[in-house]
């Protein structure tokens, strides 16, 4: 590369677009500066002011199409928060049974369908014997698909997308660019697992179906859950029973468990070992800040125990893992929220944080129109804010909450991160790298699947001893509550730590901010210039062909983006600003 110059991706996701990433490379094509920008406007808090706390979350479920659930349960922990309510036992268990569900099913969706395929190059794989295939395969797992005949039908089904003049569902990627170092036969088997992930998932989202009442946008409820449980074997003539989870259901819960843990021991796992061992050089790129923030997730006991969650709540500075630092998000100077490079305005000035509960929303496009080659990246450049911690930066998602295993003990985490370690013969400091989150997310799923048999045991024992309880109606009356509250709904969602803020006045939201995962990992600099997460972790990256950056999709793909939640396309008064007609 004879020059400087600057590499734009406009859209990097695969799953929402709206993330640009603008890298800025010296002579010899190394990365120096990188930029995240959110490219559509967020506006979700301005709808929900002057509404009923207990609708809020029918709103803020629908900031993302594909976490639907957590904005959901966010909400209304939130909400629970600022009233003191509590929930009944069994409430608690159905949402981390849901939360669970949610996680697992995500990241097996991201590594196959939205990450794998920047690590296997789809058109290899029909040069694959599939004999060889069949025995990696068998050599790796006990997955029973993987006979010779099966691994030639997947090459056949492939074969045609191409004899049709296109690769369909495998378009628009970078074939043949020597940055793959996959052998055929490990392309062929994991295309063949990227379609058996697209039909498991359609039977692992009846969990939420079965406590929601659909999926996505599942039903929720601030004091509870919207299932009542039934121990009859079906659903009754009429009536509660009508719609309650009976014994059919519960069993059905049990089977969704089963074929998630399944599919995660003897595909999941073994791909994301088999597939790393050939990209070993990545253990050593892509850390970013490491500095991690978790809220923890998975209480035994309620919201306000955080000692009963599995996942706790922390952060850790500097990669300093004999330190767990505590997190008050009630703390005015602990989480803020920065617009210095972000086109908002605030009251107080661009360059003061504001807590979210003081959160401001309010619009200020600076610029440049569209069409445009680049952004002022110097300026405001963004429709993401920046939160901080303290005023540093932070990393969120499960590089951060797995971590936070490991530094606290967890016996399995830290089993299965030695052994991963081990297998691919790579130090400590991997974990801090584009591989070690990617692998990361591979092990807190296996964490996350075998913990959901706990949980449903424990709902079981519940149910025989009696309780039914999912609901409690103690503060369902508005004129039992105080004329003033506020409450932080945490929680953590796949992709990283997600807290709901809302201020309820006289009944109503007078205030209400999210402060989301991809706002942490994908938000702009800081007033102190500080980058996000995704802006560090791209900086001494060497580009091989600026024309294919593969090397920033791996980095940015690696912390499963999705900006739905970060930005909105609505105007004050609600509207919509554009709509997309399906020809």
């Amino acid at each position: 590369m004879a020059a400087t110059q600057r590499v734009v991706v406009d859209p990097i996701t695969r799953i929402e677009g709206h993330l640009r990433i603008e890298a800025e490379t010296d002579e010899s094509g190394r990365i120096t500066r990188a930029s995240s920008a959110g490219t559509m406007v967020r506006g979700i808090e301005i709808i929900l002011r002057g509404r009923d706390p207990r609708d809020a979350w029918a709103f803020a479920q629908r900031i993302c199409g594909v976490c639907t659930l957590v904005h959901g349960i966010a909400s209304v922990r939130a909400v629970e928060d600022a009233l003191d309510y509590a929930i009944p036992p069994n409430a608690q268990i159905i949402r981390n049974l849901m939360i669970a569900a949610q996680f697992v099913h995500d990241h097996v969706m991201h590594f196959y369908h939205l990450h794998a395929l920047d690590w296997v190059d789809v058109v290899s794989a029909l040069k694959a014997d599939p004999k060889a295939t069949s025995a990696l395969a068998q050599s790796i797992s006990r997955w029973p698909k993987s006979s010779p005949g099966y691994f030639a039908d997947v090459q056949k089904r492939l074969q045609n997308f191409v004899n049709g003049g296109q690769l369909g569902i495998f378009a628009n990627a970078y074939w043949g660019h020597p940055a793959y170092k996959l052998p055929p036969e490990a392309n062929l088997m994991a295309v063949a697992h990227y379609l058996e992930a697209l039909e498991w998932q359609r039977d692992v989202v009846k969990l939420h179906a079965i406590f929601g009442g659909k999926n996505p946008h599942p039903m929720f409820l601030v004091g509870g859950v919207p299932s009542p449980i039934s121990v009859q074997t079906t659903g009754g003539r009429g009536g509660q029973d009508a719609t309650a989870v009976n014994m059919v259901g519960l069993q059905t819960v049990q089977n969704v468990i089963h074929k998630m843990r399944e599919f995660v021991d003897q595909v999941y796992v073994p791909d994301t070992l088999a597939i790393a061992g050939f990209y070993k050089d990545w253990a050593a790129q892509g850390e970013g800040l490491g500095n991690f923030l978790c809220y923890g997730e998975f209480p035994e006991q309620d919201m306000w125990t955080p000692k009963s969650f599995l996942i706790p709540r922390g952060v850790i500075l500097n990669r300093d893992l004999t330190t767990i630092h505590p997190v008050d998000t009630y703390a005015e100077d602990e989480i803020q929220e920065f617009v210095t490079h972000s086109w908002y305005r605030y009251s107080r000035g661009d360059d003061k944080g504001l807590h979210p509960f003081d959160g401001e929303t309010e619009l200020n496009y600076t610029g440049p129109k569209p069409p445009y080659e680049y952004l002022d990246v110097d300026a405001k450049y963004s429709w993401l804010k920046s939160p901080r911690w303290k005023g540093k930066p932070m990393e969120v998602g499960p590089l951060a909450r797995v971590l936070m295993l490991y530094a606290t003990g967890h016996a399995q985490t830290k089993e299965l991160v030695d052994m991963t370690l081990k297998t691919l013969d790579v130090p400590v400091a991997a974990l801090y790298s584009t591989l070690g989150r990617t692998a990361a997310r591979t092990l807190e799923t296996k964490v996350i699947a075998d913990a959901m048999q706990g949980m449903y045991d424990r709902l079981m024992a519940n149910i025989k001893a009696g309780d039914l309880a999912t609901f409690n109606d103690k503060l369902w009356d508005p004129a039992t509550w105080k004329r003033q509250a506020r409450g932080a709904g945490l929680m953590e969602a796949p992709r990283g730590a997600l807290a709901h803020y809302i201020v309820i006045e006289d009944g109503k939201i007078a205030n209400y901010q999210a402060v989301v995962p991809s706002t942490w990992n994908a938000g702009p600099r800081d007033a102190m210039g500080q980058d996000g997460a995704y802006e560090a972790a791209l900086k001494g990256h060497k580009l091989h062909d600026p024309k294919q950056p593969i090397e920033i999709l791996r980095t940015i793909h690696s912390f499963d983006p999705c900006i739905a939640c970060a930005v909105h396309v609505l105007d004050p008064q609600g509207e919509e600003l554009v709509k997309v007609k399906v020809m």
